[in-house]
This record gives C-alpha cells, sequence and structure tokens, in this order.
C-alpha cells in the first residue's frame, strides 16, 4: 500500500499511460506549462514534451474535435475539459460526434478517445462552475460515463479507458483532488462494475463520485446510531451495473439514493426506476433519494451547502426510510 492523493493518482496514471503507448497524448487548457487546472499534469510536458503534452486555445468545441480527430486518424487522445460546464461548448463533438460514429459507419470507424473533466459543486465558485452533469452524458448511447471517486480508481481507470475503442468521459469530482487514500500494489483497472465500499443490511446507500465520502460518513453515523448501511459506489455510470445495485437491495431491502444533480431527470431517478422495474417485490419501502436543491448552485457559503447533499440530509432521509426519524 503506498499513501497518496486523488490528484497525483491520476498524474502517475497519465504518466504511465504515456510511457507505454507511444499514441497517448493530453490536449487541453493549461495542461502544459501550467500544469493543469488542477495540478494534474504538473512536470509532464518537460518529462514528454510539447508533441504529447499539447496547450490548446481556450476553444472547448475547437480542441475537442481535434481529439476526435486524433483518435480517428489512430492516435489515443485524453482530452482534459477544465470544468462540465464549458463542456456544453463541446456539446455538439462529443454527442453528435464521438458518441455516433461507429454506430453511423456501420462499425467502420471508432473513436478512442478519453475526455476528462472537473465536475461538482462545494468550492463557491458560483452556479457557471458547480455543475454536475454525468446524467446528460450517461443519457447518450455509444459514451461510457466513469465517475472515480477512490484514489485506486482515479490511478486505474484511465488505461482501460484508453484500451476502450469507442469514447470514454471521466469526471472527477473537483472535491476529491486533495483527497488522500491508500493506493493498493495491485491498482484495480475495472471500468464496468459498481463497487461495495461498505457492507451493510439495512438500507443501501448509492451514490457516486464526489457524494461517495459524504455516503461513508453517514454510514458511520447510522452505524453509531445502530443502523446498518450499505454503500455502493456506482462509479460507471453508463453503462450502469445493475447486477450489483439488485443484489445489494435483495439483500437490504431499500434504497436510498445519493446524487449531487438535480433532482428533475436526475441519475438517481433513472436508478430508482430500474430498482423499481427490477426488484419491486423485494422492497419493504418505496427508494428515496437525497439530491441537490432544484435552483442554480449559490456562491454563499452557507447558502452552497445547503443546496447540496450533505451527511446530516443522507442521514434524516436514512432514518426516515427505516421509519426511525427519532432515532
Amino acid at each position: 500500500m503506498t499513501a497518496t492523493t486523488y490528484r497525483d493518482a491520476l498524474r502517475e496514471a497519465h504518466r504511465e499511460a504515456l510511457q507505454r503507448d507511444p499514441r497517448v497524448l493530453l490536449m487541453g487548457e493549461d495542461v502544459g506549462r501550467y500544469g493543469g487546472s488542477y495540478a494534474v499534469s504538473k512536470g509532464l510536458l518537460a518529462e514528454f514534451g510539447e508533441a504529447r503534452i499539447r496547450d490548446t486555445p481556450l476553444s472547448e468545441l475547437g480542441f475537442v474535435g481535434a481529439g476526435i480527430g486524433a483518435a480517428l486518424g489512430g492516435l489515443r487522445p485524453i482530452v482534459e475539459i477544465m470544468t462540465v460546464n464549458f463542456s456544453l461548448l463541446a456539446l455538439d463533438a462529443i454527442v453528435n460526434t464521438a458518441a455516433l460514429y461507429r454506430h453511423m459507419s456501420g462499425g467502420q470507424f471508432h473513436v478512442p478517445v478519453v475526455i476528462r473533466m472537473a465536475s461538482g459543486a462545494g468550492r463557491q465558485l458560483a452556479a457557471q462552475h458547480s455543475h454536475s452533469l454525468e446524467n446528460w452524458y450517461a443519457h447518450v448511447p455509444g459514451l461510457r460515463v466513469l465517475a472515480p471517486a477512490t484514489v485506486a480508481d482515479a490511478r486505474g481507470m484511465l488505461w482501460p479507458a484508453l484500451q476502450d475503442p469507442d469514447p470514454v468521459l471521466i469526471f472527477e469530482h473537483a472535491q476529491l483532488y486533495n483527497l488522500a487514500g491508500e493506493l493498493p500494489d495491485e491498482v484495480p483497472s475495472d471500468i464496468a462494475h459498481a463497487a461495495v465500499r461498505r457492507e451493510g443490511s439495512e438500507l443501501s446507500l448509492i451514490t457516486y463520485g464526489g457524494s461517495l465520502p459524504k455516503a461513508l460518513d453517514a454510514a458511520a453515523a447510522l452505524a453509531a446510531d445502530g443502523i446498518s448501511a450499505e454503500v455502493i459506489d456506482l462509479r460507471v455510470l453508463r453503462p450502469l451495473d445493475d447486477a450489483t445495485i439488485m443484489a445489494s437491495i435483495a439483500k437490504t431491502r431499500r434504497a436510498l439514493v445519493v446524487d449531487e444533480g438535480w433532482r428533475s431527470g436526475s441519475l438517481a431517478g433513472e436508478v430508482i426506476a430500474r430498482i423499481v422495474e427490477q426488484v419491486f417485490f423485494e422492497l419493504d419501502a418505496p427508494p428515496a433519494r437525497v439530491c441537490s436543491e432544484e435552483l442554480p448552485v449559490p456562491y454563499a457559503r452557507h447558502l452552497e451547502e445547503a443546496a447540496l447533499p450533505q451527511v446530516t440530509k443522507i442521514v434524516a432521509a436514512a432514518k426516515r426510510l427505516l421509519g426511525r426519524p427519532d432515532v
């Protein structure tokens, strides 16, 4: 086991990929001389040179399109978008081009591009830099959507994503970059399955990304009150791992989904719909969810905190689900 941070684990994942495959390159705003907006690529320009660590103009549509073209031309580009909010400027390239080429070419063309972006709120960056839009992309056939929430997944998911012949989007919650953890000697490289992060027997807390630490803290608080909560880290948002979700529900018989996205049209809603469709008769209570409030994320610290899922909200929702609100 090695102590590291989420940021450093990502950097080592990039270094390994660049060393293992000469077709891999990193491109995006400030990824070179500046070292990346979140310091993920710090030092890589000096090590690998400008041909493989490419600073781009401030044009998401332009450099995402260039990355897609490079992938079609035989390279394995990693495209870094500073924040999910700015990915909307490249939505056409991602959704109308990258996601569709294999289908529209009858399997003749693949787009093996990895697009990374920071996501989420909690840093007082106001509404235009605080979105959680993972569900928008998880809605689109032709894309694989990942949300690493641990140091191990930050280290292990990039290389298998680069081996995927189709486009992969990786969402890195900005609150996780400073997360410290232990990196196992054998780093997992699973980009197909959800993970059980804590075993439990009375309800399942289902979440992903920046909400995972909150769900784990909530499970610990519930345990102090004698309530056993299982924590499922979805981590692969498309395709969802229904089997792991349903196995957990069959055991606990209750589901609480925690999602930083807005409630309306949320990924939480999709997960709940699948639970109802597949294991309805296993449930002892209606599934519930904790999502962000239906408003642009506020700038003021106390309002931002009030707008987002928090440990206290998760604990209260779990106790209501169990019919034990006063515990």
